[in-house]
């Protein structure tokens, strides 16, 4: 295994915020059509069964972007591969935006959820860029922006949709994209990460590891059944608060993506604290 030589380079303060911000705007591009369903089945005119596929589709193609993708990571430049995935993020949001039936709407979403693993290609970037002494600190820091990317989504959609319309958000987020992915251009210092493997074998250890270490297979069920869950009650929240007796705008429905923030704040904490 190898590193190039940024990786003794430190980290400024601005550059881990900047990476932290990135890393939350990747992950957020797969949770804003949760409060929409409702919205969004009217005006596409879907069952609810349908406009659920939206949200099945976003972390179907984030899983297979976290399998096939975020191993590219030590086969090619980060920079320019975190880069790269940050702008076909912001593709995939444009097409979302201007869908004009359910087809179009799952396929913009599958390209975003694809390629926003980005955000799990800058996690270990960060962590190989900082001494040990720091790394808990800017590891937590990166993974609170990445919580709150997931939990404050659904809230900035549910307002931009009362307030306009439900385009409106994938308009907005697309931008922050570019932006985004501009930022990270200039800002990131080049670094290659090489395991020494092959892509074919880089898949294969994935199995490999899950095989020989019981602490991973323990996490992995635990975030299995974690965001299964979480999935499974989102989904049909949307519908539910948007009809009677409730009548909640987007705006409201919104908001309960509010009540898990405090969870990235612990995430910032205990990373200070490992």
């Amino acid at each position: 295994m190898s590193e190039s030589p940024a990786a003794t380079k430190p980290l400024s303060t601005a550059l881990i915020l900047l990476m932290a911000v990135a890393t939350g705007l990747a992950v957020a591009s797969n949770y804003y059509a949760q409060p929409l369903l409702h919205t969004i089945a009217q005006e596409l005119g879907l069952s609810m069964e349908s406009a659920g596929t939206v949200v099945i589709t976003a972390q179907l193609s984030y899983g297979a972007g976290l399998f096939l993708l975020v191993p590219l990571g030590d086969l090619f430049e980060q920079r320019r591969l975190i880069v790269t995935m940050t702008v076909l993020s912001a593709a995939g949001l444009l097409l979302s935006a201007f869908a004009p039936s359910l087809t179009w709407l799952l396929i913009g979403t599958a390209v975003t959820g694809m390629f926003s693993v980005s955000a799990q290609v800058l996690v270990p970037m960060a962590a190989s860029l900082t001494d040990p002494q720091s790394r808990g600190r800017v590891v937590g820091t990166l993974m609170s922006g990445l919580l709150l990317g997931i939990l404050l989504a659904r809230t900035v959609a549910g307002a931009l949709s009362s307030a306009g319309d439900w385009r409106s958000i994938y308009l907005l987020a697309a931008g922050l994209m570019f932006i985004s992915a501009i930022s990270l251009f200039f800002a990131l210092p080049n670094h290659h990460h090489s395991a020494g493997l092959s892509y074919p074998k880089l898949l294969g250890s994935v199995f490999k590891l899950f095989v020989e270490e019981p602490v991973l297979r323990l996490r992995s069920v635990l975030g299995l059944l974690t965001f299964s869950l979480f999935a499974l009650f989102w989904t049909p929240l949307a519908f539910l608060l948007a009809v009677p007796p409730y009548n909640y705008s987007d705006g409201v429905i919104g908001l309960f993506g509010l009540a898990g923030a405090v969870g990235a704040v612990a995430a910032n904490w205990a990373g200070r604290m490992a």
